[in-house]
């Protein structure tokens, strides 16, 4: 157990023979006295000086946990943002890739459709064509056959009928 200034105070020596002068030892024992009372209150202001500065340390040493919890929670944050961003643009991408896909079979489709309709106008066009040939060189064969000259024979000879059997008008 450490000593105290009031020990120091109250303690008393033995008296010898031809002993040391005692007011020399009071005076140096006052004096030890006053320097210890300074050294305990400068040790207390330095105690409570390390509680104060324990206590902000370890505030300041929760500002930092708090800040390390907050980066890697920020860090997970960017990593869980960068991992969604990821997986929606392969989403974005499969879709247009399903569209593109779409959008050419369509395109494909009506194009193998239209060339069909290509086909199909132009077997029509060519059984017309031969339809309408065929009516012509059948036309022009009823043109060239004999029994127009008889009716061309036949009119002329009725006109001339009809000339002398209209009575004239003078």
């Amino acid at each position: 157990m450490p000593l105290t200034p009031l020990d120091i105070h109250n303690k008393e020596f033995t008296r010898g023979f031809r002993g040391y002068d005692e007011d020399e030892v009071n005076e140096f024992l006052d004096q030890v006295i006053k320097d210890y009372e300074t050294v305990i209150r400068e040790k207390n202001e330095l105690f409570s000086k390390v509680d104060e500065l324990e206590e902000r340390l370890e505030h300041f040493s929760n500002i930092e946990e708090t800040l390390n919890k907050s980066i890697l929670v920020a860090q997970e944050s960017a990593e869980e943002v960068r991992r969604n961003a990821r997986k929606e643009a392969q989403l974005i991408i499969k879709e247009s890739e399903k569209n593109a896909d779409r959008i050419i079979n369509d395109a494909l489709n009506k194009a193998r459709k239209i060339e069909m309709e290509i086909e199909e106008l132009k077997k029509q066009a060519s059984v017309y064509r031969m339809r309408f040939k065929m009516l012509i060189e059948a036309q022009l064969e009823m043109l060239h056959n004999e029994d127009w000259d008889q009716v061309t024979e036949r009119d002329e000879g009725t006109e001339e009928l009809e000339e002398e059997n209209v009575p004239s008008r003078e």
